[in-house]
C-alpha cells in the first residue's frame, strides 16, 4: 500500500524511467498503484507522464465512476486491480517495439518466448527452460467491451502480468511498482530482441 504522497513520488520515478526509455511518446501511456484496499492513484489523461507534478496524479474509488480527468483507460487497470487482489500497481507504455509487434501478431492472439534467461524475470518463472505467453488483443474504443474481454482471457491465465494491445502497447502489472516495472522491462527486452530476429 502507499500514502498518496509517496504514490506520486514512485510513480513520478516510474514515469521518469519509462520516458528515458521512449516507452511514453508525447502523452501516450498510463501508471497506477494501489493506496488502499478500495483506491488506487493513477495518472491523468494529457499530461507528459515522464514529467508527473502532483496534480496529474488522481485518486480514484474502485468501485466508483472515474473523474472527469481520468484517462479512458482508466478502466483497463481498474479491471486488474478488481480481478487480481495481489496486484500493487499497473503500467502502460507505448514503445515502439510494443507497438508495431502488436499489430503484427493480433491475428495470431499472443505471442510465446521460449528458452531466454531473461524470462526469469516474470513472477514464478524460475528457469530459462520454460515458455511465457503474453496476449495479444484487438484495440477497441469501447473500453468496457474491452475490458471485459481481458477479463475473461486472463482468468484463464492467472500467471500472467502482462499482454499487448494491437497497435497500442504494453501492460504489465505486480504486486509493487518495482515488481510492475521488472515485468515490463523484460517484456520489453524480449520483444526487442524478437524485432531484431525479424531484421536479420
Amino acid at each position: 500500500m502507499h500514502d498518496v504522497d509517496r504514490a506520486h513520488r514512485e510513480l513520478a520515478s516510474v514515469g521518469r524511467w519509462m520516458s528515458a526509455r521512449n516507452f511514453l511518446p508525447a502523452t501516450s501511456g498510463n501508471l497506477s498503484c494501489r493506496v488502499s484496499e478500495t483506491q488506487v492513484a493513477i495518472t491523468a489523461s494529457g499530461c507528459d507522464k515522464g514529467e508527473l507534478s502532483p496534480d496529474d496524479v488522481l485518486v480514484i474509488d474502485l468501485d466508483a465512476p472515474a473523474p472527469p480527468r481520468a484517462s479512458a483507460e482508466t478502466l483497463l487497470h481498474v479491471q486488474l486491480y478488481r480481478d487480481r487482489s495481489a496486484t500493487g500497481a499497473v503500467l502502460h507504455g507505448h514503445s515502439l517495439a510494443s507497438t508495431l509487434i502488436s499489430a503484427a501478431r493480433v491475428s495470431e492472439g499472443s505471442i510465446v518466448f521460449t528458452g531466454f534467461e531473461i524470462l526469469k524475470a516474470f513472477h514464478g518463472v524460475t528457469t530459462h527452460d520454460a515458455s511465457v505467453e503474453v496476449p495479444i488483443f484487438a484495440n477497441d474504443q469501447n473500453m468496457a467491451a474491452l475490458a471485459a474481454s481481458v477479463s475473461a482471457r486472463l482468468a484463464r491465465a492467472p500467471e500472467a502480468v502482462c499482454y499487448l494491445l494491437a497497435g497500442h502497447g504494453a501492460y504489465a502489472w505486480g504486486s509493487s511498482l518495482g515488481e510492475a516495472r521488472r515485468h515490463l522491462e523484460a517484456l520489453e527486452f524480449l520483444l526487442t530482441c524478437h524485432m531484431k530476429e525479424g531484421q536479420r
